[in-house]
């Protein structure tokens, strides 16, 4: 089966158990955080902000795959419903979310959100260890997963200072010499660095350098995680939660590298991560009404009442096989 294709059917698996309105007002799309939904689910108490960004990119991705009148509305329904469930309000108390927003509404061209997202971002800013945005209001905590997709957006609204500045914190601060692996962060008071290596850090300090133009670090990155993420050459899995997106983040940066770096062995491995990746999560797939069920573990098959369930672990095999349809011929 094309890539495209099998995009097209976790497009629409996602979208049937997931896409609901908003405490049923006409006119709203919001994605259930589970599926079956909980009673909790259903009236998006608990809505996950930033999986909203990651479903809106997705449908992004899908619009460029195939355009389609249908996807524009449920596209622009969406963006609406974020901002009214989040109270009228663009901005949360998490400086990653933000960043993670402001990145799909760049991709449709929404320019005063965008603005408002990235003013909100830089507020994150100290000088404290050395520069970078901290995770969310009220810490200290500064991280990879806030700095990497800043430093994305960044770059792609014309803000290259700013960008640079956030990329070499990145740099300087969190990459591990010996393996290249970027960890996750680093305690300002104490200068003590959070040595967990997640495949999301390895894919945002990735899509930072291609941005940049920095493509010997991307090459080290993707020799990286080849390296030490990917046994038997497929992106491992985080799980459920959260988790559950950070290799498909990675993947859609992994694509990226296939097609911008120059044609050699690291653009190679990127694009086969990418194709081995999409191989083994589409087999271990699981057939439900709606259409595959993924694991959170693409190498196993999925079960449908564990990690499964999440909007996460499903969006992130959406993302991983609209990567994969982009390296088509």
């Amino acid at each position: 089966m094309p890539w495209s294709e099998a995009a097209a059917e976790a497009e629409s698996a996602v979208c049937a158990r997931h896409l609901t309105r908003l405490w049923g007002v006409p006119g709203t799309a919001l994605a259930c955080s589970g599926w079956p939904p909980t009673a909790e689910q259903r009236l998006h108490r608990h809505w996950n902000y930033w999986w909203q960004a990651q479903l809106l990119d997705c449908l992004v991705d899908a619009q460029r795959r195939d355009r389609s009148a249908g996807r524009a509305t449920t596209i622009a329904r969406l963006v609406r419903t974020i901002r009214l469930r989040n109270r009228g309000r663009w901005s949360n108390p998490y400086y990653d979310d933000m960043a993670w927003l402001a990145l799909a509404l760049q991709r449709l061209g929404e320019r005063r959100p965008v603005e408002v997202l990235l003013g909100s971002v830089w507020q994150g800013w100290s000088p404290d260890a050395g520069g970078g945005i901290r995770w969310r209001r009220g810490d200290t905590f500064k991280n990879a997963p806030t700095n990497g997709p800043a430093a994305i957006a960044f770059a792609r609204a014309g803000e290259q200072r700013r960008a640079r500045e956030l990329f070499s914190w990145l740099e300087n601060h969190l990459v591990d010499a010996p393996t290249g692996l970027v960890n996750d962060g680093v305690r300002p008071e104490t200068c003590e660095i959070v040595r967990h290596i997640y495949t999301y850090c390895q894919g945002v300090f990735l899509g930072a350098a291609l941005e940049l133009s920095e493509m010997d670090l991307a090459e080290r990155t993707v020799r990286a995680v080849a390296a030490h993420l990917a046994p038997g050459g497929v992106l491992r899995g985080q799980g459920g939660g959260d988790g559950g997106l950070f290799a498909g983040i990675l993947a859609r940066y992994l694509a990226i590298a296939a097609r911008r770096l120059p044609s050699g062995p690291a653009a190679d491995a990127a694009a086969e991560l990418v194709f081995a990746s999409a191989r083994a999560c589409w087999h271990g797939a699981a057939p439900t009404r709606h259409g595959p069920l993924f694991s959170p573990e693409w190498t196993e098959r999925a079960e449908p009442m564990g990690a499964a369930r999440d909007l996460s672990v499903q969006l992130g095999a959406w993302l991983l096989l609209e990567a994969a349809a982009t390296l088509e011929p």
